[in-house]
């Protein structure tokens, strides 16, 4: 089981696209929060799913997400999202867990965030830091993604063509079996 992290715009969610593509099943704790984002009848922005996803950890400890989808688990599977050190704790108790960190410098994060067009998504590169500083906090039930990439076991170095992406997960594939 492979787990995902890394700041806003990396690549996770290419990394878990093909993965998915190579037979993994992909699950996402932002899902989790989407999920009671839903209940509450809320829409699925980020600064909801920011909110909500420090009140559930509040309340239920700061792996609850992770608790959340460990009964969705049951082999060949990826987890994106991750952004907590907790949630890391919780997904290692299966044993078989590995932390993957997908990384790029901030220039190309921003310019790849301005060109997903993604609803809530900064439009200025002080912007885009600013919401970078708000998660990577020291408030335990909140977003961590510093500390929790500090926990990789492995980083992918997401600078340029997707096809590098690829191939950088083929090696770290083939490295892990």
């Amino acid at each position: 089981m492979l787990g995902l992290t890394g700041p806003n715009a990396a690549g996770k969610g290419e990394v878990a696209a093909y993965l998915a593509r190579l037979g993994f099943r992909v699950h996402s704790l932002s899902d989790v929060v989407r999920e009671e984002a839903a209940r509450r009848g809320l829409p699925p922005e980020r600064e909801h799913l920011i909110r909500i996803g420090t009140e559930l950890r509040r309340e239920g400890g700061s792996g609850v997400l992770a608790e959340r989808i460990l009964p969705r688990l049951d082999g060949r599977d990826v987890v994106d999202s991750i952004r907590n050190p907790a949630e890391v704790e919780v997904l290692r108790s299966r044993g078989d867990f590995r932390l993957l960190g997908v990384r790029g410098s901030e220039e190309v994060r921003f310019r790849r965030s301005l060109a997903r067009r993604r609803a809530g998504d900064p439009q200025s590169l002080e912007a885009f830091r600013e919401r970078e500083r708000q998660e990577n906090t020291s408030d335990p039930a909140a977003q961590q993604l510093t500390a929790t990439f500090d926990l990789a076991d492995h980083v992918l170095e997401n600078e340029g063509a997707l096809e590098a992406l690829h191939g950088a997960v083929e090696r770290l594939l083939a490295r892990l079996d």
